[in-house]
């Protein structure tokens, strides 16, 4: 449950001033996926800079130099790895071979701990699972697309990553978390937040929204390279099939079979995380049950009514006392 958002600025002609303060509008509204810290990453001089701290970004002033071209962006809400350390927070500083990169990430992983011990990467003093993926690119000794699809292939759990380079080209590697990124073709602009609200509500503040735009479609298993040109140029890697708790079945008998006792980290940090949103995690659990995305849930939680439309179309379809007899929620 955290954010990625950024932009990438290729004809140069929107004012500076605007573009920082297109970089706060988006760490802003990215605070309704996370506020335990944030941070950004931009290039500067050849050089990768990176600046968070663990804070709400509403708290944090990001400055960005003149003539920051490209913009990557993360606020957190943590799972693993206390976000009072900031060495835990994202962006994480990489290098690949020549190339010095920044790496973000939304989602969970549950593998990191299994790539240590099979010494696939190195231990190291950040705990964040996140930082595993940002390894396992780094020990491929290049930045590109092999070694992006080796990275998303090798990792398991939640995810959609970005990457900027030194070079000021910006990777999206799109798993099955999710993302949205809108091109305004005349302003020679990038924009990309984890959420369309979340972009939208950023762009509304500046008036941006006003411009033509158009929107990039991404889907499962992309890899999506935006250089400083503004050209796109697109991979793919194989997803991971993904289960859960609620997606696992080891008996017979529809929805009310048995299931196997396994519960993914997404969901563990859903029941763990939705009572700060008032909600009840037996309302999270029978979402769950009945076929809900961890996505989908992640948005209900921010939007009661749709929290509660979702609920009562289960009602509706499988009947009170169902829901009574394996859920006792109604």
């Amino acid at each position: 449950m955290c954010s990625l958002f950024g932009w990438l600025d290729y004809k140069g002609i929107v004012p500076h001033r605007m573009l920082r303060k297109l970089t706060q509008a988006l760490a802003n509204a990215a605070e309704e996926r996370g506020t335990d810290a944030a941070g950004i990453s931009y290039v500067k001089e050849g050089k990768v800079v990176i600046y968070k701290r663990p804070k709400p970004a509403h708290k944090i002033h990001f400055h960005i130099s003149d003539g920051t071209t490209a913009v990557m962006g993360h606020t957190r809400m943590t799972t693993q790895g206390d976000g009072k350390f900031n060495y835990n927070n994202h962006p994480f500083h990489g290098v690949a071979g020549n190339t010095e990169f920044a790496f973000a990430h939304n989602g969970v992983l549950w593998n990191d701990k299994e790539l240590r011990k099979e010494k696939l990467i190195p231990d190291t003093h950040i705990e964040t699972d996140s930082y595993a993926a940002c390894q396992l690119i780094e020990s491929q000794q290049k930045l590109d697309f092999d070694s992006l699809k080796y990275m998303a292939e090798t990792v398991e759990g939640n995810f959609t990553f970005t990457v900027l380079d030194n070079k000021n080209s910006l990777y999206i590697i799109k798993g099955n978390n999710p993302m949205c990124l809108i091109h305004f073709p005349v302003l020679g602009l990038y924009v990309y937040a984890s959420t369309e609200s979340i972009l939208r509500a950023a762009l509304c503040r500046l008036g941006l929204h006003k411009f033509a735009s158009e929107k990039v479609d991404t889907i499962e298993g992309d890899i999506l390279r935006i250089d400083s040109s503004g050209n796109i140029t697109k991979s793919a890697f194989e997803p991971a099939p993904t289960y859960s708790k609620h997606s696992r079945y080891s008996g017979y008998g529809g929805w009310y079979g048995y299931y196997d006792d396994y519960l993914n980290e997404y969901e563990e940090a859903l029941l763990a995380y939705c009572n700060c949103y008032g909600v009840e995690s037996s309302d999270v659990e029978l979402l769950l049950e009945y076929g809900y995305t961890c996505d989908e849930i992640e948005e209900m939680l921010m939007d009661h009514s749709l929290l509660h439309q979702a609920l009562s179309d289960i009602k509706d379809v499988y009947g009170e006392k169902m829901c009574e007899r394996y859920c006792g929620v109604f």
